[in-house]
């Protein structure tokens, strides 16, 4: 699908792998020179050399820890030009109240919550001189769906859409775009992480994380370019009117919950 991204600037937080790494590959195969951000030097540099032996497009990498907002400063002094921000960086840890403690909690927060802050700070300033730009935050379905097993996420997830929709609302008279994008289940290293704390548990043995898939949309989670490309449409002028609005790609979880 041509999506006339061609030749724009994007900037993908957690870049490395996942989702991410996915959204880097699709706005590469659309023809957007790509900057990809992630704590693993080695992981981004796999990531760049595949996205340069398919696509004509210019890549670079910046290897930071987004939870310091110095780094945070560094990628918006380096990067300036940035049209399209994509972030997506953070893992929280699953666990209820009891398993997450403060300090894990804050952690967590620090890179996701706070680091899409930032970001957003930092990156919309920028955009709002030009009065050109998209940002598009991905989220988490447990947001507006929120698991007491998954508290540390749910909460965060929850702040960050008011986040999304507070400053998307208002971005148009800037020129500007703020969207979100609510995934539930993807496949990724994260997810089985999850999957397998809460198996081990439930049953007391990690290795029964299979049986979460089961009564899943289609017997699966997501893909990670299932995601990726509705991020690319939403950044593209295919999508111009809209912003302060969050897209849930969960293979129709929310809509089968029970009232009882």
């Amino acid at each position: 699908m041509e999506l006339g991204l061609r030749g724009r600037k994007a900037l993908v937080t957690g870049a490395s792998k996942g989702i991410g790494r996915a959204c880097a590959e699709a706005l590469a195969e659309e023809g957007c020179d790509v900057v990809l951000a992630a704590r693993t030097a080695a992981d981004l540099e796999a990531v760049r050399a595949k996205i340069v032996g398919q696509h004509n497009v210019a890549v670079r990498v910046y290897p930071l820890d987004l939870s310091d907002s110095r780094n945070v400063d560094k990628l918006a002094a380096e990067c300036a030009d940035t049209e399209i921000l994509v972030n997506n960086a953070g893992a929280i840890p699953g666990g209820n109240i009891d398993a997450i403690d403060e300090a894990r909690w804050r952690t967590a927060w620090d890179l996701k919550v706070f680091g899409y802050i930032n970001m957003t700070r930092r990156f919309y300033g920028l955009m709002r001189e030009r009065k050109k730009g998209v940002i598009v935050n991905i989220l988490g379905a447990a947001g507006e769906n929120p698991d007491f097993d998954y508290i540390a996420g749910s909460s965060g997830n929850a702040s960050l859409m008011a986040f999304t929709r507070a400053m998307g609302g208002t971005a148009p008279r800037d020129g500007l775009r703020v969207v979100g994008i609510n995934p539930g289940p993807v496949m990724t290293d994260r997810l089985l992480t999850l999957m397998r704390t809460r198996a081990q548990t439930q049953f007391g043995d990690a290795e029964r994380w299979t049986e979460y898939m089961k009564p899943l949309a289609f017997g699966r989670a997501a893909k990670p370019e299932e995601i990726a490309w509705m991020a690319a449409f939403l950044a593209s002028d295919l999508s111009a009117y809209t912003t302060g609005s969050i897209i849930t790609i969960d293979g129709g979880g929310s809509s089968r919950r029970s009232a009882l």
